[in-house]
């Protein structure tokens, strides 16, 4: 699918395009060129000197300006959009400047592919995207509106989406900060022990674009199913691992932090078709003529309602170990951790 061809990642410099590109490079897919589209031009310089591979190549901009993603854009295949701002509570405090970036960000990214020529563009959301009570969720609950609404209006660019839940270990998740509380030995502070999320290895995410890209058409979003975990356990976990004796401090529910997260709404579990691993949800492709939202309507089918962490299977802790100890991230600091 990807030989001889270009394809861009914005926000490529996090967790997931550092996953893709290490996916692309060592399964040695025949690929042309990977893109990197990022504003932060330290971490480009940190991939530039890791990867010293001639195959990627560096844009420094931002989704907000419309004519650095055109000007990045030009001869690409394909993209995998993953700019966004995904803490929940900075986007609490600053909505706007997630608004920014995600929904008109994404607006100008979808726009620029249509006028470059694009052949097809997965777009990454994610579970908070659901029955969202935040401002991030909020935000990217309008981009997914953004790209099938864009999807219905051009048949030249293909448009996709992915909807995924916590990716373990990524850049500003909760393990890392365990992790670095429990080498400080400090208490491992928690919200809510009781808290569940799904729990998706960055590989796992890579697969889900991966998926969606081969098997989907425009307007389309793919969910991967995932087990979910407490985040007491989660805790309880990453002590054992590590062999510590550090307490868990409940702290209390942080602004716009749910008790569980969700990957499909009921109203989507109505239409969604099941995949296997995945579930698809087809766009509604009923237009502005109005009349048919009372004449037309959709019966339950599948007998799968609101799809989230609270309902979905639910990991031992002999699994979760086993699943935080596959961690590259979990893996290397245990050695430095056994070696200080």
């Amino acid at each position: 699918m990807f030989s001889n061809q270009i394809l861009l990642i914005t926000g490529g410099t996090g967790s997931f395009g550092n996953a893709v590109l290490n996916r692309f490079l060592n399964d040695d897919v025949g690929i042309k060129e990977i893109r990197i589209f990022s504003r932060d031009e330290k971490k480009q310089d940190d991939m530039r000197k890791f990867y010293n591979d001639s195959r990627i190549k560096f844009f420094l901009g931002d989704v907000r300006r419309y004519e650095s993603i055109e000007r990045a854009l030009e001869g690409v295949d394909f993209v995998f959009h993953a700019a966004a701002l995904k803490q929940v509570p900075s986007s609490e405090f600053f909505p706007m400047e997630a608004t920014e970036t995600n929904v008109i960000g994404t607006d100008n990214v979808l726009n620029a592919a249509i006028k470059m020529g694009v052949k097809k563009v997965i777009c990454l959301s994610t579970d908070k995207a659901v029955y969202p009570i935040n401002a991030m969720g909020i935000s990217k609950a309008l981009m997914e509106k953004v790209f099938v609404a864009k999807a219905r209006l051009t048949d030249k660019t293909v448009f996709i989406g992915t909807r995924y839940g916590n990716v373990l270990a990524s850049r500003g998740s909760v393990i890392p900060l365990f992790i670095q509380q429990i080498k400080g030995n400090k208490p491992i502070t928690i919200t809510n022990p009781e808290m569940t999320r799904f729990m998706m290895s960055l590989e796992n995410a890579v697969e889900l674009v991966l998926y969606a890209f081969e098997h989907g058409t425009s307007g389309d979003l793919f969910v991967q199913k995932a087990p979910a975990s407490t985040v007491r356990d989660v805790a309880e976990t990453l002590l054992e691992i590590f062999d510590s004796k550090s307490e868990i401090q409940t702290i209390g529910t942080r602004h716009g932090e749910k008790l569980f997260e969700s990957l499909l709404t009921d109203e989507e579990c109505l239409v969604a078709e099941d995949l296997g691993d995945y579930y698809k949800v087809s766009p509604d492709d009923r237009d502005l003529n109005y009349s048919k939202y009372f004449s037309e309507g959709v019966l339950p089918e599948n007998g799968l309602k609101h799809y989230n962490s609270h309902n979905t299977y639910r990991l031992s802790k002999t699994e979760l170990k086993r699943m935080l100890l596959e961690l590259p991230f979990v893996k290397k600091e245990l050695i430095n951790w056994k070696g200080k």
